[in-house]
């Protein structure tokens, strides 16, 4: 019996729209994650980029369990001499909205170019509204 492995031909790729309205940052990101990477399917070869295209609204009333809203720091690097930078998340929410959502889900895809191909298959918006009503997409209930 022979391995299956699917190509850029036999994979066909759907839109979900993913309402975060009152869900946990991370159990929303694992499912996201998921989606994005294809393991829902049952044509997922790990070398090939089988997932699908997800659109997340309402970005911004996402919830954290815990006191993480004051605990837990973003980190970056500026590249300098002691760039280090801690942003809480109460003060990333309060800028960019979907930026945490963006970082939870990267965080949890492959580190190589074929992760970095299925994140740009996501989309984040801080509202209810998302442009994409041309590609049908369907409701992912998480």
């Amino acid at each position: 019996m022979k391995s299956y492995m699917a190509n850029e031909q036999n994979i066909t790729r759907q839109w979900y729209v993913i309402d975060a309205e009152d869900k946990v940052l991370g159990r929303l990101a694992t499912e996201i994650a998921m989606v994005l990477s294809g393991k829902r399917k049952p044509i997922y070869t790990p070398h090939v980029d089988t997932g699908d295209y997800v659109i997340v609204i309402n970005a911004d009333k996402i919830k954290l369990t815990g006191d993480k809203w004051n605990q837990k720091h973003y980190r970056y690097h500026t590249g300098y001499i002691g760039g280090l930078k801690e942003v809480p998340y109460n003060q990333l929410m309060e800028k960019h909205p979907t930026k945490a959502v963006q970082l939870a889900v990267k965080g949890m895809m492959p580190k190589s170019r074929l992760g970095r191909q299925m994140l740009k298959k996501l989309k984040v918006y801080e509202g209810a509204e998302h442009p994409h009503e041309a590609q049908t997409p369907v409701n992912y209930e998480i």
